[in-house]
């Protein structure tokens, strides 16, 4: 048995992919369902610091998103259906918000789990001009754009750029256990 097919089958199928069906479609019913995901994420204290900005291909603020995305990114999410922009909140009626980007990463994970669930892939980006974003979508000063979303079908095979082509059918790759979890001090591995 490979130590993957220990994992969930959602977990062991999600994957990050540039090649998406510029006609697909997300439903109402899959977007509320990954957005429904995110929302019971956990979080320090129970703060919910993750906020989405959500476009659908062809309305503004799909436009707005795409528009800071950098070239590179907008190469290929063009053929998303959908585009999302996450936010964490640093602030709130408390005072400041610890770890409001973690926060905002497992309820992201969450949504990208979702969409697996929903036969969607899911690719998140840091390549984007986080203080565009801001002026763009006029953010207030407690909200930090972190990371925008893709989220499509797979396309077709033979849809693949051919400058991802190599890198996209490539094996995942992943550093071993023995690399990240240790025990009793530091590189002595825990399995």
């Amino acid at each position: 048995m490979e130590l993957g097919d220990l994992m969930h089958p959602l977990i062991k199928d999600r994957w990050s992919p540039r090649w998406l069906d510029a006609d697909a479609v997300v439903t109402d019913e899959q977007l509320r369902a990954m957005l429904e995901a995110a929302r019971w994420a956990p979080s320090y204290g129970n703060s919910q610091p993750a906020r989405y900005f959500v476009g659908r291909r062809g309305d503004s603020t799909y436009q707005r998103i795409f528009d800071v995305l950098s070239q590179r990114n907008q190469n290929w999410a063009q053929r998303s259906a959908v585009l999302m922009l996450g936010i964490a909140m640093t602030v709130n009626e408390k005072g400041g918000l610890p770890l409001s980007e973690y926060g905002l990463g497992l309820a992201t994970e969450n949504l990208v789990l979702q969409a697996v669930a929903e036969g969607l892939v899911a690719h998140q980006m840091g390549g984007f001009n986080a203080e565009g974003a801001r002026i763009l979508f006029e953010l207030p000063p407690e909200a930090r754009p972190v990371v925008v979303i893709a989220v499509g079908r797979l396309g077709d095979r033979d849809s693949i750029p051919d400058d991802l082509r190599d890198r996209e059918l490539a094996p995942r790759k992943r550093l071993p256990l023995s690399e990240i979890a240790f025990t009793g001090e530091w590189g002595n591995p825990v399995l």
